[in-house]
């Protein structure tokens, strides 16, 4: 099979037309079905369901483009591989982590990272869903559970811990609840639809201090955690926020102190193939770095010394 045609093949699959492919490689649209009429020709199969709204791939065009996917993945982890120096680290990588974490406490970061490696290009991509990593979604992930996947290196950097919070305007009109059964007569933010498996009881707010009965009404509901922090900032309720969203300086008020709550570990994650990458390996020490300025080692002992990974 042709290269050329394979991908343009691939481009009018993502785009969805011969138009916007063409845009895309540069190449004209009829330049473009004819390099697809060709291969369909050369595999003696359609690979496309032309309709008057763009293109559908068909079964086969299906296989084809999970093929040339893999192909594309690894002809770019190759490129990277090529461009990475052995003296200097340069080049560009995808890292992603959830929005939360990724505004809050790697954005910050990212400005002494560049100073220090002014030829690394980071693309930084917020999504509170795990991009696929094999499939080169993103390069390399911050994730808050260890990945499944045996072909994905982990590096644990730090442990999440929630903490219960109110705002001063909230506490001076409502009150600061004494004990965890005093929640009930207050008002409660918990996570909303869609929380995420590898988050443990995340709305254990509304059920602590009531063992045996129904989780206590939720006074708002929100999918994201950092807009669940904002809404405690705007004084609408109490509500368990972890760590990372509470920096020096919050005006926030740590309220029952002794309530014991859910914590869950933080890991660098990336691809075997990118084992050997210096761009990788500068930016996975770096965030071990971070996060033990950050304080996380004295509040977890252990965690600073833990220099293993494991894929």
């Amino acid at each position: 099979m042709d290269w050329d045609k394979l991908r343009t093949f691939h481009a009018v699959a993502e785009a969805g037309s011969f138009t916007h492919a063409g845009e895309l490689l540069g190449l004209s649209q009829s330049a473009v079905s004819r390099q697809i009429s060709g291969l369909e020709e050369s595999l003696g199969a359609a690979l496309f369901h032309r309709h008057a709204r763009g293109l559908l791939l068909t079964e086969q065009g299906e296989l084809l483009f999970k093929t040339t996917q893999d192909v594309l993945a690894k002809i770019s982890t190759a490129e990277a591989m090529l461009t990475d120096s052995k003296e200097k680290p340069r080049g560009e990588f995808v890292a992603t982590t959830t929005v939360a974490l990724g505004t809050v406490w790697l954005v910050p970061r990212l400005k002494e990272f560049a100073e220090l490696y002014p030829d690394i290009h980071i693309s930084l991509r917020v999504d509170d869903r795990d991009l696929d990593l094999a499939m080169r979604e993103a390069d390399v992930a911050i994730r808050f559970h260890a990945p499944q996947q045996p072909n994905l290196i982990q590096r644990k950097l730090f442990t999440v811990q929630y903490h219960v919070y109110a705002s001063p305007e909230y506490i001076e009109k409502h009150g600061a609840p004494k004990t965890a059964a005093d929640l009930d007569n207050h008002q409660i933010i918990t996570y909303g639809d869609g929380t995420p498996h590898y988050i443990r009881d995340v709305n254990w707010l509304a059920q602590v201090g009531r063992p045996g009965k129904k989780p206590r009404h939720s006074a708002l509901r929100i999918n994201n955690i950092y807009g669940v922090r904002r809404a405690v900032d705007e004084g609408m309720g109490i509500a368990a926020i972890p760590d990372y969203l509470v920096e020096d300086g919050s005006k926030l008020v740590r309220i029952l102190p002794d309530i014991e709550a859910p914590q869950f570990d933080t890991y660098f994650v990336y691809p075997e193939e990118l084992r050997a990458s210096k761009r990788v390996s500068v930016f996975r020490d770096f965030l071990v770095q971070k996060a033990r300025e950050f304080g996380y080692s004295a509040r977890h002992p252990g965690i600073a010394e833990n220099h293993a990974e494991s894929a």
